[in-house]
């Protein structure tokens, strides 16, 4: 049992994210950067709403 107490503070510390590479989120910044190409190229790609038919056809 002390050996159990002993070990989980030094798993805890072992998965702390202190390496200043993260960015909010917990995500690194490579991470946040492809998120945010990704995220220009789905804006780039976007259909105007007003180009979309308001109200469906009757598909029979």
């Amino acid at each position: 049992m002390r050996a159990l107490s002993l070990a989980l503070p030094l798993l805890l510390v072992a998965c702390s994210g202190t390496d200043g590479d993260t960015a909010p989120g917990g995500v690194t910044q490579g991470e946040a950067d492809a998120l945010n190409d990704a995220a220009a190229m789905l804006d780039a790609d976007a259909v105007s709403p007003n180009a979309i038919d308001a109200e469906p056809k009757d598909r029979r």
